[in-house]
């Protein structure tokens, strides 16, 4: 998994590694910066690709192009952000980067995330409709200038059930990998939409004490 001591911010790390699917998208413009986004194609093991959004500033895009079919090795953080669409919240989640580089075109893909940081959410514990146990967690991670970032995440199986045991402000420690959905939701003029939707799979999960000042 992630090597810590190589990243910016040892409480919220990524690694994904994989194709570009879509191509460079102008997002904003902070202190004279301009930042964009694009979508990297990640396959599992199933044959699954999830699709992940990936921001990164002009000033990393310098050093590389950025082309649909190319393979891109990033390492970063996860952000989010909410956007009011059409007076709704949408919480948005990309991976920002701090680091990128070509790939090789027969480079494994990768999709390894570790976060550390707070249950906001009391936990959410269900069953899926083939039977298998769930369990949806909201992490906060702090970051620089008193900011936090809002993370859905999901366990599974045995972490579903230790998950839904937890408290509104316990602090955990978690390894998994940044998933899409797509999902239908019935709007109120009664048509379906096809959205998508963002989560962290949890494949590992500790909790700790807070550290005494």
């Amino acid at each position: 998994m992630i090597n810590l001591a190589d990243n910016h911010d040892r409480t919220n790390a990524a690694h994904i590694c994989g194709e570009v699917v879509e191509g460079l998208s102008a997002s904003h413009k902070t202190y004279g910066e301009v930042f964009y986004t694009f979508e990297l194609g990640i396959r599992r093991n199933s044959g699954y690709e999830d699709r992940i959004i990936v921001m990164a500033s002009e000033r990393i895009l310098s050093m590389v192009d950025v082309v649909v079919g190319m393979q891109l090795d990033i390492y970063g953080q996860i952000r989010t952000y909410n956007e009011d669409v059409n007076g709704h919240n949408k919480l948005n989640i990309v991976v920002f980067a701090r680091e990128i580089e070509e790939g090789e075109l027969d480079q494994e893909p990768a999709n390894e995330i570790y976060l550390e940081g707070f249950l906001c959410k009391k936990p959410l514990h269900r069953v899926s409709p083939l039977g298998r146990k769930i369990c949806d967690l909201m992490l906060a991670v702090n970051r620089m200038y008193n900011k936090s970032d809002y993370i859905p995440c999901i366990a599974w199986g045995r972490n579903a059930i230790y998950s839904s045991t937890l408290e509104i402000g316990d602090k955990i420690a978690l390894q998994g990998r940044l998933q899409s959905r797509q999902y239908k939701k019935k709007r109120e003029d009664g048509e379906v939409e096809v959205r998508t939707a963002y989560e962290v799979s949890i494949l590992q999960l500790e909790t700790f004490a807070e550290e005494m000042a």
